[in-house]
């Protein structure tokens, strides 16, 4: 079976778009996926050590708000988005396994990179209230200060230390 090309990165941005309009006309918020994250470990922590979980400050405010972590709706929407890139893999003939990286790079470095850089991220998000999609997409939608900050930073830094890997990847 041959892949089927992607699709136009400006046509999927507009979709995007009206997907996040669509998501906040509906149930009053953004997209998210750090929240989902977060959710995960509250109830790993809740399930390993509840004693813990309920004596620490951060947990019993987070508790109080969230008494049951993975039946918010952000853990169902990254669910739905992992389940539906399944899907859009298989029908388009691009479901397999493979490890993205440039030719100067060897799999170890890649795979050390991308998880310290994703580790990185998701602490960032966590100081910032939010990821990529969650503060910076679903705050610039509703014309937020905080939410156009955290777009410019991510892009600034971004090219910021592009610089120092490029070679990486060329």
């Amino acid at each position: 079976m041959e892949a089927k090309k992607y699709m136009n990165p400006y046509l999927a941005g507009l979709i995007l778009g009206l997907v996040l309009l669509g998501t906040i006309f509906i149930t009053g918020r953004g997209l998210g996926a750090s929240g989902a994250v977060k959710s995960a470990v509250m109830q790993t922590v809740k399930t390993v050590s509840p004693e813990h979980y309920e004596t620490t400050g951060y947990y019993a405010r987070y508790n109080e708000a969230n008494p049951s972590p993975m039946k918010s709706w952000l853990v169902f929407e990254v669910a739905g988005v992992i389940l539906g890139a399944m899907f859009s893999g298989i029908i388009s003939g691009r479901m397999k396994f493979k490890l993205e990286k440039g030719p100067n790079i060897s799999n170890k470095v890649r795979l050390v990179g991308a998880l310290v850089g994703g580790a990185l991220f998701g602490i960032g998000s966590q100081f910032g209230r939010g990821c990529t999609s969650g503060s910076a997409l679903s705050g610039m939608a509703v014309q937020s200060a905080g939410g156009i900050l955290t777009m410019l930073c991510i892009f600034g830094v971004g090219y910021l230390f592009a610089y120092f890997f490029r070679k990486l990847w060329i």
